[in-house]
């Protein structure tokens, strides 16, 4: 059975999924599971529902914890990194305040803009650091890559780490499943060929028995039935005729067209959430506080009434307090995710083969994209480890439209790996939304105040 090591084992309800999904494989129920992070409380906490879940389950893996994060690597054969340089408080705080101070505005400042960017520059540096401690305790591990700025971080450790590794997101498979919805299609009878960056990937093809389906979405819009939570990427769809991966809240961040602090008007025809991501912490974080002693401990029961009404004064929606309420009452359901981690390590240790979308660097996949940059593509996965998919050409204007991104993450990189300074300027220069909202002296001084506002979180830039 392998050793499967997690780093940032306090994400709690992330954890929770991973481990249901893995342990729910026979060939992988005694695996050796190494729990690490930095909070002993939260550890403790993610252990606790570890044995929750065996026991659901009736299997016996083996479940560590370990505060030393070179213990925890020891011999591993995978390693999974979910984890948040600087958390909710400093880091995502930082990443919206300091910004609102120039009047930019963010929705989810995870993956682009100067939030991205910022994120990006924390967290490489320590990934980097974990990766040379593998490189010495368990060189032949994979690694799986669950952290944000996706690109970026994958980009950054293939370029200067040795280890195996590949990011992964459930956007394409999580869009997929909405769109199937929206358009009254079972996505079981979907076939779909999904390629681009993270977060803004586009399905080239969408079909069911060799129809294509995008008439049915150009249909929900000429019958005005747009879900008002995505208006954004029905919009794109529109202009493109491709539908878009990632989020309409994410999405609205990439691109100069949608968040203006002079066209109030366009957050409110687009119902774009300003702020989101901050919102979405507090909510989660009131429902950790009303719950936790009952993750904790089985026979003390979650306070539904009470929970409902914190959540609600945290800014909860009503599909948030009914999933939350749900997740926490019945903690030790294991219901299968729809994240590939557990396939991919499945597949390399059965030889089972399995497609997902990973992301890898762009070896000769897509051909109008930089052969440097991180691309996501379809994957298959057995005993011979991750093979990518080869894509070939975009349509054209998919892949300008991608290169404007792939701009940013490049000089995030570079800054990251080279401690220049100017390269972060650059990055932020060259940012869609930053750049249709600042002028350049306001980039430039936006810069110097979210470094200033970073220190201790970043090394020295120079």
């Amino acid at each position: 059975m392998p050793k499967i090591v997690f780093l940032g084992a306090g994400s709690t309800v992330f954890a929770k999924n991973l481990l249901g999904d893995i342990l729910s494989f026979p060939e992988l129920a005694e695996s050796t599971i190494a729990l690490h992070d930095i909070d002993p409380g939260r550890l403790e906490t993610t252990r606790v529902v570890g044995e929750r879940i065996a026991n659901s389950l009736d299997v016996h893996p083996i479940i560590e914890t370990h505060l030393d994060r070179r213990a925890a690597l020891e011999g591993a054969d995978y390693a999974i990194g979910m984890f948040q340089v600087a958390g909710y408080d400093p880091g995502t705080i930082t990443d919206f305040e300091v910004p609102k101070q120039f009047g930019l505005r963010q929705t989810i400042a995870d993956t682009l803009g100067i939030g991205g960017i910022m994120r990006g520059l924390r967290t490489i540096p320590v990934y980097l650091e974990m990766c040379r401690e593998m490189e010495a305790l368990c060189p032949d591990v994979f690694l799986l890559n669950y952290v944000n700025p996706m690109a970026m971080v994958t980009w950054a450790i293939n370029r200067a780490a040795k280890i195996r590794t590949v990011g992964l997101c459930h956007s394409v498979q999580g869009t997929a499943e909405q769109i199937a919805g929206v358009i009254g299609v079972p996505i079981e009878e979907i076939n779909y060929l999904c390629a681009g960056i993270n977060h803004m990937a586009f399905y080239l093809r969408f079909e069911r028995d060799g129809e294509d389906l995008y008439p049915l979405l150009q249909q929900v819009i000429a019958e005005g039935r747009v879900p008002d939570w995505n208006r954004v990427r029905f919009e794109m769809f529109k202009r493109l005729g491709y539908f878009v991966t990632e989020s309409s809240e994410h999405f609205a961040e990439y691109t100069p067209w949608f968040i203006k602090r002079d066209r109030p008007d366009l957050v409110e025809k687009f119902n774009i959430p300003l702020d989101e991501y901050i919102r979405r912490c507090k909510v989660q974080i009131a429902g950790w506080e009303m719950t936790r002693e009952s993750v904790e401990n089985p026979e003390v029961p979650v306070d539904q009434e009470a929970l409902t009404r914190h959540l609600k004064e945290a800014g909860a929606n009503d599909f948030e307090v009914n999933f939350i309420g749900k997740m926490m009452a019945g903690f030790d359901a294991v219901e299968a995710s729809h994240e590939y981690g557990s396939h991919i390590i499945h597949a390399m240790e059965t030889g089972v083969p399995k497609v997902v979308y990973g992301n890898v660097m762009n070896d000769g996949l897509i051909d109008n994209l930089p052969t440097e940059c991180c691309v996501e593509v379809p994957c298959l996965v057995d005993k011979n480890g991750l093979q990518p998919t080869r894509i070939g050409g975009l349509p054209p204007h998919l892949a300008a439209l991608m290169q404007t991104n792939i701009n940013v993450q490049a000089l995030t990189v570079e800054a990251a790996l080279t401690q220049k300074r100017e390269h972060i300027y650059h990055a932020a220069m060259l940012d869609p939304h930053i750049a249709a909202e600042l002028d350049l002296e306001q980039i430039w001084d936006l810069v110097d105040a979210m470094i200033e506002a970073h220190k201790g979180w970043l090394p020295d830039y120079h």
